[in-house]
């Protein structure tokens, strides 16, 4: 599918992919970080009400268990405890987060009694999916306040997640090289078709990233198959500890090696050249996505390695 554009000109995308295990949430954030580099503001969204990883990542989401707290699920209800902009959060890196909260669980089923509600009120032009694309661009315009938005729904499809595509109408496929991968970008192509139609919108990708790319033989076979059927912006190879590791410094790749986090602490990480290439594929694959909304970044990204063993 062709990357398509909205009428507020944001760089914005989902990313989503609904096999698990495929780093959807450290692609998210990783990416997050990357744009902000660039020099484009950037904010983060964790639409995820199971897991919330992005939010734990970027110590946000205080008040995720504060049912009386203003959140975003409350904002696209209709139902508003104050300014959208008050509940995004600035991170130690380069971006932005607007953290999850634990209504987000009960989204579906809230959305539904709204839509029983509307119907029996007689209107007949009430949109289940448009919720998010209304309050980011219409109501709050943070098409003003950023160059790049991304969203991180859960994997489920779910109305959280075809919200999320319905306002953004751009994904970023993060994928296994594996049968598991190579089936789960079929059935998503199925389903983008699906919501394409139902939606009555275009649905682009701008990116399939595989990681935990091996030498193997059987991995390289299915990078070429995805590769042929889809294109692969970018290949991320093995990295255990460096991803595993984003969870005890609470932050992107980019932290973990620049200030050397190892064993959940700073300056213990040796540099290693195959993570230095991993941030550098990362950069490059933002790099290919802003190219794609023909975005021209104003910085020239870089890695600056301090404070490590």
């Amino acid at each position: 599918m062709t990357l398509t554009f909205t009428t507020h000109m944001t760089m914005s995308y989902t990313v989503y992919n609904e096999a698990g295990g495929a780093h959807k949430t450290t692609t998210g954030v990783n990416l997050s970080e990357a744009h902000s580099r660039q020099g484009l503001n950037t904010l983060y969204i964790d639409g995820d009400q199971q897991e919330a990883n992005g939010t734990y990542l970027k110590h946000a989401g205080d008040d995720r268990d504060d049912g009386d707290a203003d959140n975003l699920v409350r904002h696209m209800l209709g139902q508003p405890r104050g300014d959208l902009r008050d509940l995004i959060q600035t991170t130690d890196e380069g971006f932005d987060v607007l953290p999850a909260h634990d209504m987000i669980e009960d989204f579906t089923e809230l959305l539904l009694k709204r839509e029983d509600f509307e119907t029996n009120m007689g209107n007949d032009d009430f949109n289940r999916f448009d919720h998010l694309h209304r309050v980011l661009w219409q109501e709050n315009s943070l098409q003003d306040d950023y160059d790049v938005i991304i969203v991180d729904p859960n994997a489920q499809a779910e109305n959280m997640l075809v919200n999320a595509i319905y306002a953004t109408r751009t994904i970023v496929v993060p994928a296994k090289p594996a049968g598991k991968g190579s089936k789960s970008l079929k059935g998503l192509s199925g389903l983008l078709s699906a919501m394409s139609e139902e939606l009555g919108i275009d649905i682009g990708v701008a990116a399939v990233i595989l990681s935990g790319v091996s030498n193997t033989a059987t991995h390289q076979r299915y990078v070429d198959k995805i590769d042929a059927e889809y294109g692969v912006a970018g290949q991320i190879g093995k990295r255990e500890s460096l991803m595993d590791e984003m969870w005890d410094a609470r932050g992107s790749a980019f932290k973990v090696v620049e200030k050397g986090w190892l064993d959940g602490e700073p300056g213990k990480r040796g540099v290693r050249d195959r993570e230095i290439d991993t941030l550098e594929t990362i950069l490059d694959i933002a790099d290919d996505i802003a190219d794609q909304f023909d975005v021209a970044p104003p910085n020239t990204p870089e890695i600056k390695i301090e404070g490590v063993a």
